[in-house]
Formats: structure tokens, C-alpha cells, sequence
């Protein structure tokens, strides 16, 4: 149920917002405060989805309210109410961070429109907070060993800045994990990552997906289109399995990086983009530099910071807390309790070379679990994780 603050030093007007509310919509619960004091204790012990906050106020202002809300807690939506000659006043808080303004006496349906679109933007922010928490929980780093917390150690120093990773390792060892942990950590987390698999699009579409196209700038290019650099603006691209783009895309990304501008396939014109680039890539660039398939430049405007993710055979000490993760995971997927490895099977799982690292790990603790018994044992293990 949507909860309601009116600060209003005017009994009177106070009275005639809380009637038009609470007739308006039942659901609403509706307080009032008398002075922008009282309302900012209130907000500060209480939850609200909107607060209404008169400009002109005993004691304490609705400026001042509206720069203190939005230090202890940004998400509420602040509706300013002005009299005729706070207009200018009312237009300046939009620019602290106000929702919207209404100006006195209140226009019913301008009132309603304003709290109804104010509501509905509160809803949107919990609903983002929700998503993210679960996108994040996806891509938790899971492990104590000391290359883990390592690389941890390094994206906290990291993700605050725009430098530029470059993330290698096996495949398999969640190189993605690294990229979006850096995202989501970074001032960039509001906008989008956007993640790019070079390996997996063709030679001749990836300047296409990455940079856009024009109508007509080839066979299927029926209108324009916009290219990953442009989606990622002021966000960040993750550029997977990198050693794989081909060398014309190559030449146009350090273009992309070294002067932030972009051009569409088959277009004249510049696009400026604002982008933090994180790539990947599973093979030996060094090597790839020496054979001709790889620019030299590229790889040091990439490799500004280098992750060197490990493979699970070096990082064995976690496999224990991995098995208890994806349990945990596969158990919530399915709608069932989650079973329990004995400490003999865990041990079994510890000596297994994992070629396929911590992708094939999930795989067999997925299998364990839909063939295994109540409580996993080192027979289930020898039975259904044998290679």
C-alpha cells in the first residue's frame, strides 16, 4: 500500500491534499507533517513511497528538506508544492533532484497525474533494486583461495575507475563473473553492460554489431540500425573472447578507444560515445602478436589491467564452497530441498581433473543431484561424475 507524507505548515491545505488522496485511491496511506523539521523525522524513522513538501515553511525549508531527503534516502520521489511566487524556486529544486512541483491552490487532476507517474517511477526503482540484487547474486564471485581473493582485491581497486581490463583464463573459469563484477561496482552500474561474444559472430557482421549500419550499407541492411558501442553509452561493453575479432574490427576499436568516436557501416558521420571497455579472451595475445593476428596497439590500450582468472585445478580449496553454491542453486531452479554431499564425496570431487573448470563442475553437481541419492556419495560420484 502506497504511504503518503504531506508537509505543510497550512492546516488548511494539508487538509485538502489528504481528502483528495484518500478519495481518490483508498489504498493510500496518508501522513502529515506540520513543518519540514517534523517531516524530515518522519521520513528519517519511517518509509514512504512520496512525500508532498511545501517550499516555504517555519523552521525548516522545502529546500532544505528536499537536499536532506536526498542524502538519507535518494529513492523517495519528492513532490515540491509552491505558492505563486515560489514558481522560480519550484523549478530550481527539479534541478536537486525534485520529482515534480505543484503550484497552490493544487489543480485536482494535475495533483493526481503527478503523485499516480511520482508512484509509479518509486515502483520502478524497487523493481531495479529487486533485478539487480538477483542479477548480481548470478554473478557472485564464489571462493576463499588466495588467487580469488586476489582478484577481488583487485576489482575493488578497479571498478571505481575507467581503466580499461583485460581478463584471461581458461574457458570455463568465469571470466564473465570478473566483468560483471567490475560493472556493477562501478559508477557506470546505472547504465547498461553490454556483452559482445566475438567468437561467436561472423567476420564479416562483427563491425555491423558492434559500430551499426546504415540503410543499404549492405545486402540485408534494410534501415539503420545501431551498433553495441552506441548501446553501451556511458555504460560498459564487455568484449568476449576478443582474440577472435578479426583484424578490420580490430583497427576500428582502437579507433573507439583511442578518440571515443564510432562511424556506422557504410555511414560518413562520427557518433561520440562515452564507453568502459572490459575484454576477455581465452588465448596467449602475446602469441597471437607474434603470428600477425593480433595489433600490438590494441592490446595495450586493452590490457591497461590485466585479471588473470585460474583454472579450477589451482584454485582445488574452493570446490567445496562451489559444490555448496550450486546445490544451493540448482535446489531453488528445480523447487526442491537441497541434498548434501558427504565429506568423502566432496574429497573425490577435489581430485578430479576439471578440464572444463567450474562449467563442467556445475554440470556434474547438476547430474549428482538428479541421479545421486538422498545424501550424495563417493559411489554416486564414482557412478555419474566419472569423465
Amino acid at each position: 500500500m502506497p504511504k503518503i507524507l504531506i508537509i505543510e505548515d497550512e492546516a488548511a491545505i494539508r487538509r485538502v491534499l489528504t481528502k483528495i488522496l484518500s478519495e481518490e485511491n483508498d489504498s493510500y496511506t496518508v501522513e502529515e507533517a506540520e513543518d519540514g523539521q517534523q517531516g524530515l523525522e518522519k521520513i528519517k524513522n519511517d518509509d514512504y513511497d512520496l512525500v508532498l513538501c511545501d517550499i516555504k515553511m517555519p523552521k525548516m525549508d522545502g529546500v532544505e528538506v528536499l537536499e536532506a531527503v536526498k542524502k538519507i534516502k535518494p529513492e523517495i520521489p519528492m513532490v515540491m508544492i509552491s505558492g505563486h511566487g515560489d514558481l522560480e524556486t519550484a523549478i530550481n529544486t527539479m534541478r536537486l533532484g525534485a520529482f515534480d512541483y505543484i503550484s497552490k491552490p493544487p489543480d485536482l487532476n494535475r495533483l493526481l497525474n503527478t503523485v499516480r507517474n511520482a508512484l509509479d517511477k518509486k515502483q520502478l526503482v524497487v523493481e531495479n533494486k529487486i533485478l539487480k540484487k538477483k542479477v548480481s547474486k548470478n554473478y557472485e564471485m564464489i571462493g576463499e583461495s588466495e588467487a580469488i581473493n586476489h582478484i577481488k582485491q583487485i576489482i575493488e581497486k578497479v571498478a571505481q575507475t575507467d581503466a580499461r581490463v583485460l581478463i584471461t583464463g581458461p574457458n570455463g573459469t568465469g571470466k564473465e563473473l570478473v566483468a560483471h563484477q567490475l560493472h556493477e561496482r562501478s559508477e557506470r552500474s546505472g547504465a547498461p553492460l553490454i556483452e559482445v561474444n566475438c567468437a561467436a559472430i561472423p567476420s564479416e557482421l562483427i563491425e555491423s554489431e558492434l559500430f551499426g549500419h546504415v540503410k543499404g550499407a549492405f545486402t540485408s541492411a534494410v534501415k539503420d540500425r545501431a551498433g553495441k558501442f552506441e548501446a553501451a553509452d556511458r555504460g560498459t561493453i564487455f568484449l568476449d573472447e576478443i582474440g577472435d575479432m578479426s583484424l578490420s574490427a580490430q583497427a576500428k576499436v582502437l579507433r573507439a578507444l583511442q578518440e571515443n568516436i564510432i562511424t556506422r557501416v557504410g555511414a560518413d558521420k562520427d557518433i561520440k560515445v562515452d564507453v568502459r571497455v572490459v575484454a576477455a579472451t581465452n588465448k596467449d595475445l602475446k602469441k597471437e602478436i607474434e603470428e600477425g593476428r593480433f595489433r600490438e596497439d590494441l592490446y595495450h590500450r586493452l590490457a591497461v589491467i590485466l585479471i588473470k582468472v585460474p583454472a579450477l585445478n589451482d584454485r582445488r580449496d574452493d570446490i567445496p564452497l562451489l559444490i555448496n553454491h550450486f546445490t544451493e542453486k540448482i535446489a531453488s531452479e528445480h523447487g526442491n530441498v537441497p541434498k548434501q554431499f558427504s565429506k568423502e564425496a566432496i574429497a573425490l570431487l577435489k581430485e578430479y581433473d576439471w578440464t572444463g573448470n567450474i562449467r563442467e563442475l556445475r554440470n556434474v553437481i547438476e547430474r549428482l543431484i538428479i541421479l545421486g541419492g538422498n545424501e550424495i556419495s563417493e559411489t554416486d560420484v564414482k557412478l555419474f561424475a566419472s569423465k
